[in-house]
């Protein structure tokens, strides 16, 4: 009976200790202490989210647009090319997983940085190759690494700009490849650094 009273003891200790810390915002072991976000585009979105998910350190993608004039726009203006908004992927990850660089050279490897306003069969400004830096390191590793392509002999013409307010799209081109399993049309791996 006695150690029928400890374990309960235990066990209720336990609880009122995880309880706490959970509402004090102290973040669990599976729960990075810090979350950062990117910003990406480069054509259409599903393909983008697509080469993202699933990566190390990659903790969600969310598609949307970002780099226009128009607040909360919907996928069919922005389609039509007037609200100068591109599609774009938000990309949270845990920095002690995953760097900043390694996200931005993996954006490069996903799509072509050499077609301007498009991707594939994907054309308007809507599909422009865009990095949307946060602050002067994300700025400064994007010019590097643009910098670093254009020694291989690419013609890089991605954008570098500062991130501005980014709109999740409609739930419909969430996962997109994920829920319908398909495949990218337009978005094929290809290694451009040798590091």
């Amino acid at each position: 009976m006695r150690k029928l009273r400890v374990l309960i003891l235990l066990l209720l200790f336990a609880a009122i200790t995880s309880v706490s810390a959970y509402a004090a915002g102290i973040p669990s072991k599976k729960e990075p202490h810090y979350i950062a976000t990117a910003l990406f585009s480069g054509g259409c979105f599903w393909g983008m989210e697509h080469g993202f998910e699933n990566r190390p350190g990659v903790i969600r993608v969310t598609s949307g647009y970002t780099g226009g004039k128009t607040d909360h726009p919907s996928y069919p203006e922005v389609s039509a090319g007037n609200t100068g908004h591109a599609e774009a992927i938000k990309v949270e990850y845990d920095p002690s997983k995953i760097t900043y660089e390694k996200l931005a050279k993996l954006f490069f490897e996903i799509h072509d940085p050499t077609q301007l306003n498009r991707q594939g069969p994907d054309i308007g400004s809507q599909y422009r190759s865009a990095i949307f830096y946060g602050n002067n390191e994300e700025k400064n590793t994007a010019i590097k690494l643009i910098a670093k392509l254009k020694s291989f002999g690419y013609k890089v013409i991605t954008q570098v700009e500062p991130a501005g307010k980014f709109y999740p799209a409609e739930e419909y081109h969430q996962n997109y490849y994920e829920r319908t399993g398909g495949q990218p049309y337009c978005h094929i791996y290809r290694k451009r650094f040798k590091d």
